[in-house]
């Protein structure tokens, strides 16, 4: 394919929106937002070999570059909206995209997203994203908010997506649950939505949770008390014959989650667990908000040494 029949190809699939005025094909989109509300805008890049086996199938590639995108989007609680792709393919094979324009639609579709414009270019695979949703004036969950006192919550299991990680590094067999939700990941926007307003402070947990959990601390400047002992599992998880400590640790310190982590008053704790339970959304509390400073992780009530760092790019091992 040549790059305009290329586009052409993407652009039929875009959905229309009323606040579209002008979408792909020009030099730019013209957008109508809604009177009164503020845009929020995310971006991420994911490259081959880094965010992705090397044998991933496409249509996962396509829905996981916008999942991540619309993770950060319900993070702030926001309506997505929009978004653009910018896109590098080493040679433009029409089954590849065809099959990833299938996974990044199918997930635009459920959320009412319009594809505005982007970029496509020729160079090794890789993906760039940015979501534009809305949300009422200071309804924005942020992470510098938590305050002394709070519960620490996340939203359904985790873990799962580091160990399918890790057991294809090793060359084990994945169970098929833990590879959807490496290849798959549902960004949890309604539940970001029901928690604008009630909750303090939140994050998407991208880069495993203590590490994530540090940035929440960190903006709020206060000290965050993580139960390991209490962090949600799967029973595909729970099911495989490893160590304790190795679940653990993929669980606090692995990545590839995109739960929401939030902190919220204990007196909200029942509203918390109906707003989750109306959008179908499993949360678990796991911890709490103390005066002081970074993360600590509890085991059974005893302090013990986890890894924090979580992934991090340009960090050699």
């Amino acid at each position: 394919m040549a790059e305009f029949d290329l586009i052409e190809r993407i652009r039929r699939r875009s959905l229309a929106r009323p606040d579209v005025l002008l979408g792909i094909g020009d030099d730019a989109a013209l957008l109508a937002p809604p009177a009164r509300m503020q845009l929020v805008v995310a971006t991420d890049t994911l490259n081959h070999g880094v965010h992705f086996p090397p044998q991933t199938h496409s249509f996962d590639i396509g829905w996981k570059s916008l999942a991540v995108n619309l993770s950060d989007l319900a993070a702030m609680g926001a309506q997505p909206a929009w978004v653009s792709l910018s896109l590098s393919l080493p040679d433009a094979d029409s089954g590849w995209l065809d099959g990833f324009i299938d996974g990044f639609m199918q997930l635009a579709a459920q959320h009412d997203m319009a594809l505005i414009g982007g970029d496509t270019t020729r160079g090794p695979l890789s993906v760039c994203v940015s979501v534009i949703g809305f949300i009422e004036p200071g309804k924005a969950l942020r992470r510098d908010a938590a305050q002394v006192g709070d519960d620490v919550w996340v939203s359904g299991t985790l873990g799962d997506a580091a160990a399918a990680l890790a057991l294809w590094q090793q060359g084990s067999p994945m169970p098929q649950a833990l590879r959807q939700r490496l290849d798959r990941p549902e960004p949890r926007l309604a539940l970001g939505q029901q928690l604008a307003g009630l909750a303090h402070a939140a994050i998407d947990i991208s880069d495993g949770l203590l590490a994530d959990v540090g940035h929440i601390a960190a903006a709020s400047r206060v000290g965050i008390e993580i139960d390991l002992q209490h962090l949600p599992t799967s029973a595909a998880l729970q099911a495989l014959d490893v160590a304790q400590q190795t679940r653990l640790h993929w669980q606090a310190g692995g990545g590839d989650d995109y739960e929401l982590c939030f902190t919220a008053p204990a007196a909200q704790r029942d509203a918390i667990l109906a707003r989750a339970y109306a959008c179908a959304t499993g949360v678990s509390r796991i911890g709490r908000v103390r005066a002081g400073a970074g993360v600590s992780a509890l085991l059974s009530g005893q302090p013990v040494q986890a890894n924090r760092s979580g992934f991090q790019h340009f960090v050699l091992d």
